[in-house]
Order: C-alpha cells, then structure tokens, then sequence
C-alpha cells in the first residue's frame, strides 16, 4: 500500500529531517513517547524549525557556492537562526563580493557576515589542524561552568575560532574566555545574537534557561551583527 504523504504535517516533516541530519553528524538521537528528537534539541535555544532551516540553508548556500566557483575557491556557509557567516578562501575581491551576494538570495537567509579570505586556497594541513582546535573548543566550553555549550556554534579558520549561537553577554564573554585559553587559538571572533536572560524559558529537562521563547511581555534584542561583511564583531585577545 503506497504511503500517503499527506498524512504527514510539515512539522513531523521538519522533525524526522533534523533527527536524521543530527544523526548524520553523530549526535545521538533520543526517542520519546514514540517521537524522534534529540538531546540537541532540548539544549539548542533555536526552534527546532530554525534548526531545520539552518541545515538547508548551509546546504543551499554550499552548492550556490560551487556552482560559481567549481573548485577555484573554498567557500564554508555556517548557519544561525538564519544568520550565514561564510569562511574560507576565494581568489579575489570581486569573487568575495560574488559570494555574499549570492548567500543573501538563498531562502530564510537574514543576514550574511563575509569574513573570507582573498588569497591562495588554506593548505590542508592547516584545515585539519583547524578541525582539531574546533574539537578542543568545543570540549573545553561543554566542561566549563554555566556556559550554554550546546547552542554555541564553534567554527574555525586559520586558528581563528568563530562562535555563534543565542547568549546572554555573561554567557559570551565567558564562552570567548574559555576558547580563547585553548592551545593553538589565535584569535576568538563573537558573532552572538544577545539575548536578555528574562526572554529565556526553562529548560524542561534540564531545569536551566535553554529556549528561545520570550517571557509573556518581552522580546529578545536583535542580534549584535548587522550588514553584509561589517559585523559588529568583538574579537578576544589570547592570553
């Protein structure tokens, strides 16, 4: 008997293809009451639709990168709540120009933060050392104290460690601090959306502000990134 699809709403859609994206990715995938969900999703402060957007967003933004530039540029999308910051390296200024534009037509994108890199293309022992300090960073922030671990976003290029995620300013000062004490960072760069503590809702499991959805009267503050390649950026310095 063929499958009636129609039987599916697009939020049971939207869950199934989050479960199988985090699974991918080797998260572990929790199952409740007969529901697919993941650990990520009760800690991630993003809706579980904006987690959803986030991945096709990157998706849709990679293969628009590689459909310009084949194999001449190295283009990295990294999505949050809609906002694109694009890594990596492409060889000129108009090729940069070239990447944001196009990143700001693709679907449920906010906003795009260009931080690329006009030059030769990063030697891969450089990226895999890259992938290296992201693990560490990832790990340290996980192990530190009252810091939001898994809904930071840890990316990074050249030693250079960029974080997104939804924080309040103690939070991302004290995420910037834990990265910036890993060895082998140079540079922590903060592309947080701030957030007011009182717009947090409670986590259910974990009892802790986790959520995104505002206390009944409040609104959550816009993020501290604005424009196409001039963010509002805050850089930590590494002891």
């Amino acid at each position: 008997m063929p499958l009636n699809f129609s039987r599916f709403s697009r939020q049971t859609l939207l869950v199934i293809m989050l479960a199988t994206g985090t699974l991918l990715s080797g998260c572990g995938v929790l199952l409740v009451g007969g529901a697919a969900t993941t650990a990520a999703i009760a800690a991630d402060r993003r809706t579980t639709g904006e987690q959803v957007e986030d991945q096709s967003i990157e998706m849709k933004t990679g293969a628009e990168m590689r459909r310009l530039f084949t194999d001449k540029a190295r283009v990295i999308p990294v999505s949050y709540a809609g906002r694109v910051v694009l890594l990596g390296d492409v060889p000129t200024e108009a090729d940069k120009a070239t990447a944001a534009e196009a990143a700001t037509k693709v679907e449920n994108v906010k906003e795009v933060i260009n931080r690329l890199r006009v030059g030769d293309m990063t030697p891969l022992g450089v990226r895999t050392n890259d992938t290296w300090i992201t693990t560490k960073v990832r790990t340290a922030l996980i192990n530190a104290k009252d810091v939001p671990a898994r809904t930071i976003v840890v990316t990074t290029e050249r030693g250079i460690v960029y974080l997104q995620g939804k924080v309040t300013e103690t939070e991302g000062n004290m995420a910037a601090r834990v990265a910036a004490s890993v060895t082998g960072v140079n540079e922590v760069i903060k592309l947080f959306q701030i957030v007011a503590r009182e717009t947090l809702v409670t986590d259910p499991v974990g009892g802790s502000p986790g959520g995104t959805t505002p206390a009944p009267g409040t609104s959550a503050p816009p993020a501290t990134t604005t424009g196409i390649g001039a963010p509002d950026t805050q850089a930590m310095p590494v002891q």
